[in-house]
């Protein structure tokens, strides 16, 4: 008993939490998962069968494509960067520096980024109008910017910085005794990296690709606030779900929709959390 008392009164400071996750995570979650299978007090896969129809689907195929073009662009481009940010000594104010501005351009998102991309490349951009009157270029096009070509782009400004955040200690796990020791026994630097570097930094780099696929999937405000009209991804078609002034009685599809992302979100995280369990052990 006193153990148990000891133990309990060592987990109240974690109660806030704990409430939060619940709150927060837990409360809708069960609702999600209680209203995609139950209607009218009684179980049913009727709501859930609407998610092989040819707009649930298309979504999905776009939302996945969405997500994965932007975690590997990401991931490519944040890794090299992050490579570059660790050859540079730990002192380095650049270094200090670019990794203070990927933290924040790394939440940096919503509605604000969507505006600074309209500001700027829109139909009527400050930097569209000065291209187009120097030039005579016209870079928002068709308005690709306002259709999933635009949704690519502006994820793949906010994945690149968090990849360098998320990246960036596995780089820092690499020990130079490691290196010493493959040129010790006449390696070279391709070598090294190939057999050495690149296999211990792949389950980190495929952890994090996992990551920014998630943390894309589940992006709503931005895709809200730059693509005004149509449904390309699954967020849009759950809000036009729920808003829709035309077809009324389709919140049980939206709840249909949003059990499908936690599926697939969860699966995602899932596997993340093996792979970076992975990598911590030469980490450590």
């Amino acid at each position: 008993m006193a153990k148990i008392r000891s133990r309990l009164v060592d987990s109240l400071p974690l109660l806030p939490f704990f409430a939060v996750v619940g709150i927060f995570l837990i409360v809708p979650t069960v609702t999600v998962v209680a209203s995609a299978v139950v209607e009218d007090g009684h179980f049913t896969l009727a709501r859930l069968s609407a998610l092989f129809s040819g707009t649930a689907l298309t979504a999905l195929g776009r939302s996945v494509f969405l997500s994965g073009s932007t975690a590997v662009l990401g991931a490519v481009f944040g890794a090299l960067l992050a490579w570059l940010i660790v050859s540079r000594p730990a002192t380095s104010m650049i270094r200090r520096g670019v990794i203070s501005l990927c933290s924040v351009l790394a939440q940096f998102g919503g509605v604000a980024l969507a505006f600074a991309f309209l500001a700027t490349i829109g139909l009527n951009g400050v930097l569209t109008l000065w291209v187009q009157e120097h030039f005579g270029w016209n870079l928002a096009g068709s308005g690709w910017l306002y259709g999933l070509p635009g949704l690519v782009l502006v994820y793949t400004y906010f994945q690149i910085p968090l990849m360098v955040i998320v990246f960036l200690p596995a780089l820092e796990g690499l020990r130079e005794q490691w290196r010493e020791a493959a040129v010790s026994l006449g390696a070279s630097t391709w070598q090294y990296w190939r057999q050495v570097a690149v296999p211990l930094l792949t389950p980190a780099f495929l952890g994090a690709v996992l990551l920014l696929f998630a943390n894309a999937f589940a992006a709503y405000a931005t895709a809200a606030a730059l693509v005004s009209q149509g449904s390309p991804i699954i967020p849009l078609l759950i809000r036009a779900a729920l808003t829709s002034e035309v077809v009324l009685g389709q919140s049980g599809f939206a709840y249909a929709l949003a059990l499908e992302m936690i599926v697939v979100v969860a699966l995602v995280m899932g596997a993340y959390s093996l792979l970076v369990r992975r990598t911590s052990r030469w980490l450590r």
